[in-house]
């Protein structure tokens, strides 16, 4: 994990970015919106295609990208603000800090978690972020009825997605039909179904 910076920072925030008063406190999430309108976040936004086009489909909604590397998230933050964005923000720091120790708890409508790192290898998966720390640190964040969706194109890793969704109270998993809801492909998504890949969905909600 990357160090934590305090309250100093040593570059320009690009458009869009939301860097933290203090790394070690909760968000006061109004201090960074226009308004108090329901918040959805992205974990690990990537190159934000899916990230945008919600923000742009959802104007009555606010929208956090959590994205860990630097050129990603200048990026996004520079078309979010070519496309005058006011509600979208782009945050970089690892995902589960994020909702363990940032966001204040009960805060969040939606989580957003799509196709993160499978770590394939059996010596390697203790190092997945679907496990249970995580999944108690979505519930301490969701509102109560607020939902979490998550997607793979890992089959192995959905199996195992479900197996610990299962054994986690907390979050009771819904049904996902494919039009449920306006829900944007990747970049990453399209690419893979043109390979012939599919992608499998789990959709959870803390109970209200």
């Amino acid at each position: 994990m990357e160090t934590i910076p305090t309250t100093s920072y040593d570059r320009p925030a690009e458009p869009c970015e939301l860097i933290p008063k203090d790394y070690f406190a909760e968000l006061t999430v109004s201090d960074y919106f226009e308004n108090d309108a329901p918040l959805e976040v992205d974990l690990g936004c990537g190159d934000g295609s899916f990230l945008l086009e919600m923000a742009q489909h959802h104007p009555e909604r606010n929208f956090i990208g959590v994205e860990r590397l630097l050129g990603r998230v200048r990026k996004v933050c520079r078309k979010a603000d070519r496309l005058g964005l006011t509600n979208l923000k782009v945050l970089r720091l690892e995902s589960l800090y994020t909702l363990e120790w940032l966001l204040p708890a009960e805060s969040v409508s939606r989580l957003h978690l799509l196709c993160p790192d499978p770590w394939p290898k059996a010596k390697h998966h203790k190092r997945r972020l679907f496990q249970e720390p995580f999944l108690k640190a979505v519930s301490r964040t969701l509102i109560p009825g607020g939902e979490f969706l998550f997607k793979t194109d890992h089959p192995e890793y959905f199996e195992w997605s479900e197996e610990h969704l299962s054994d986690y109270p907390a979050l009771e998993r819904l049904d996902w039909p494919e039009d449920a809801f306006f829900y944007p492909k990747t970049d990453f998504q399209i690419q893979w179904e043109a390979e012939g890949k599919t992608l499998q969905g789990l959709r959870s909600r803390k109970p209200a």
